[in-house]
């Protein structure tokens, strides 16, 4: 499980020096998850056992996570209250976006192999 933890640091790592070398707009940790991703699905094959290890393990306290951004909520309270318009419009058209996403990815991988719209 250390060797999976370790993989998962190291792609969170590799981020955080690409996203200062390269000066990029993104927080350093979700270009090393997408790193991670590249990484674990090269190849078809199933992710190393201690990525899973470490990753199982680290879902069992998932809900630990959301601690600091709900203590965020509640430091920023007043500016939320300003803003709550432009708050509430962006997560409910990302949210209507990400399902539009979702279902149009999904009809496309269930559709038959040799289709017409192929």
């Amino acid at each position: 499980m250390l060797n999976g933890y370790i993989a998962i640091l190291g792609c969170l790592l590799a981020g955080e020096i690409l996203v200062y070398l390269l000066a990029l707009p993104l927080p350093g940790p979700v270009l090393g998850m997408g790193l991670a991703l590249v990484w674990l699905t090269r190849g078809g094959e199933a992710a190393p056992a201690p990525w899973i290890a470490a990753s199982q393990s680290l879902l069992k306290h998932l809900a630990l996570l959301f601690v600091p951004a709900g203590t965020g909520l509640i430091l920023h309270l007043a500016r939320l209250q300003g803003e709550w318009l432009a708050l509430g419009s962006a997560v409910v058209l990302g949210t209507l976006i990400t399902l539009a996403a979702s279902a149009w990815l999904l009809a496309r991988q269930i559709r038959p192999r040799g289709s017409a719209d192929d």
